[in-house]
């Protein structure tokens, strides 16, 4: 139970308590939002909305990895199969790989298209 003073200060009611108790309470809202956050994401899934990668996708692009490679290697995709698939040459997606190019914005649309990720996702 947390023991709280109530004080009165210019007409406005104050509780103050103990550092531990604040801490505490920080600690529970806190993980009452996690767990509203983990049942929304939950929810989401259940309903088919929006897609969820896992870790190993998330830590590559965290680690600085291609998000073209990390994506087309994750939907299986080879590169000569990416290339047909958006009408660009083998070797414009191993520049885009690589970081020699950066591509124009219809290319990378197209790509996005292609590997189905939303195109915010690769730049």
């Amino acid at each position: 139970m947390m023991e709280a003073q109530v004080l009165q200060l210019n007409g406005m009611k104050y509780a103050v308590l103990p550092y531990e108790s604040y801490a505490k309470m920080i600690e529970i809202l806190e993980d009452a939002r996690d767990i509203a956050d983990a049942k929304e994401i939950a929810a989401r899934i259940e309903r088919g909305e929006g897609e969820y990668f896992p870790s190993e996708v998330v830590n590559a692009i965290l680690d600085g990895e291609n998000k073209i490679k990390i994506f087309r290697e994750y939907r299986g995709i080879t590169q000569e199969a990416l290339a047909e698939k958006i009408n660009k040459s083998v070797a414009m997606i191993r520049k885009l790989e690589n970081g020699s190019s950066d591509g124009s914005i219809s290319t990378i649309k197209a790509i996005s298209d292609a590997l189905k990720v939303d195109v915010e996702m690769l730049i």
